[in-house]
Parts: C-alpha cells; structure tokens; sequence
C-alpha cells in the first residue's frame, strides 16, 4: 500500500496502470474511516483492479461557522484500517496547498438547482466544494470507477449529475448505507455524541422506517410520510432541519410518489448534524 502527497507522485501510478491495463476504482474520503467507507473499498476491489482511497478534508465544503477545524482526523488509524482490509493499492494524502495552491480555489464547479436544495439550503456553499474538489480529484486520477456511500443521497445524486454533464469517462457507483445495530448510519460525526446522544440519534432511521410502513401500506403522500418521520422524531425530543421526499435522480420535490424516491432529513443530534435517507421505491 503506497502513501502519495503529490500531483506527480499521484499521476505516477495511474500512468503505470494505465500501461499494464488495469482497471482503477478512486474512493474519496475525509478520513476518520469506519466500517462505511472500508464497505465502499470493498465494493472498489470488487469491480476494479487497483483501488485509490483519498483522504483530504476538503476546507471549500466547510462553511464558516462548521467543524473545518475540529474534524476528526486520524491518519495512522485510517491507514491501520486499510491496511487491515489489504484491498487499497494507493492512499492520496495531500495537503490543501497542494490541492488548492494559495489556499483555495478562484474556479469552481456547480451542479447548481441540484445543490440548493436539501442541505444545500442551510448549507449554501457545500455542494460546491463537494462537486470542485470530486472534480479534480477524478482530472488527477482518472478513475474507471467513483464508489460513494448511499448515505449522502443528495451528493451521490450530484456527482451522477455532475459526471453525465461534464462527459467524465467514469462509472459512478452506490453503495448501501452501513449502520449500527440501532440503525444509526455510521458517519465521522457520531464521534462528537455520547451514548445517550448516540440512542436519540438512532431515532432518525426509527422515524424513515415508520413512514417506509405506512408507504408499502399504501401511502404515496410525501407530506403525511414527512409527518410520521417528525412525530417519530418528537419521541426523542429531535426537531428536524428537513424531512423531505424528493426525486431519486433530480432532487425535485414530490408531492405524490410515482417513481423511486428518496426520503431524506437532516437533524441536530447534540453538537452533531446528522443525516439519513432511505429509497421508496413504488415498482417495488
């Protein structure tokens, strides 16, 4: 397992493969690592000879009243992990200077309607540094294949966006949510919470799965399923930022589901903003 910090360090690499013809699979990270992201490396080594695992907490997603600052950050540990796993061919590990020289970037890209809704309400300028820092790592690397997590609906449903309009030549891979016994999603943020903190939490998917009920019941309301999520919520004294039914691949708001969906919130849990999602899906 090699540990680049370099553009040309990086290139290196996927220059060689390139060479021997062997298929590359990139999986961006901010670090902190859980079994979440060691699932989407799993998935990575399934469909693709080599795999990258970035590691960058990218500064441009952060707003600044966020935790820029205090993310969790522990790269021995993430390197421990996979190692462990002995699936990843190549760590990318480079500072922000190197990714933005000068400390940030005068060009970035927008997957603009798409990124403003959802948590791009409350967060403005995220979807931004997300779509920017996805863009160049796939300029840098040049994957076959980009594996994200299902837990971010609203970014996985972008970077499809994103790569369709700008002719990237990279197959964009979900995969499922990994959780807790409690059915909490695992993310870096359930760090900040206390085991009381981490039962409220658990309420977020209680309250997706009790609307998922009503739905294969019958119910095709977004509005009354975005109730029953909320009154789950009230259970464990949590007040949702949003509960949202939109689309599966535009993000548009739905009133009444006919196609697959997502049902998405995002919440407070203590000092942590959570979110959650889950697919209905009426095909199925």
């Amino acid at each position: 397992m090699e540990i680049v910090a370099t553009l040309g360090q990086m290139q290196f690499w996927r220059e060689a493969w390139r060479r021997s013809e062997k298929t590359v699979a990139l999986v961006p990270t901010m670090g902190a690592l859980h079994a979440g992201h060691l699932a989407l490396v799993t998935e990575a080594a399934e469909i693709a000879d080599k795999v990258v695992v970035s590691i960058f907490v990218n500064p441009l997603q952060f707003g600044p009243s966020e935790d820029f600052s205090r993310y969790p950050r522990d790269l021995a540990l993430d390197m421990e992990k996979l190692a462990q796993l002995g699936k990843t061919e190549v760590i990318f590990n480079p500072s922000v200077e190197v990714m933005y020289p000068g400390g940030t970037s005068l060009t970035t890209v927008t997957v603009a309607e798409m990124s403003q809704v959802l948590c791009g309400r409350i967060r403005p300028t995220h979807f931004a540094g997300v779509t920017t820092v996805v863009t160049k790592l796939l300029h840098i690397i040049q994957p076959d294949v980009a594996v994200f997590g299902q837990k971010d609906a609203q970014q996985l449903a972008i970077i499809r966006q994103l790569v369709h309009d700008l002719n990237f030549p990279v197959k964009v891979v979900g995969v499922a949510t990994v959780r807790e016994s409690s059915g909490l999603a695992l993310s870096s943020r359930n760090r900040y919470l206390s085991p009381e903190q981490k039962e409220k939490a658990s309420y977020l998917y209680r309250g997706l799965k009790s609307a998922e009920i009503l739905f294969r019941n019958g119910e095709r309301r977004a509005e009354v399923l975005a109730a029953q999520v909320k009154k789950t919520l009230a259970q464990a004294e949590l007040c949702a930022e949003y509960v949202e039914c939109v689309d599966f691949e535009s993000l548009r708001q739905v009133e009444i589901i006919e196609r697959p969906v997502t049902l998405a919130l995002a919440a407070y849990v203590g000092p942590a903003r959570l979110i959650d999602n889950i697919t209905l899906d009426p095909g199925h």
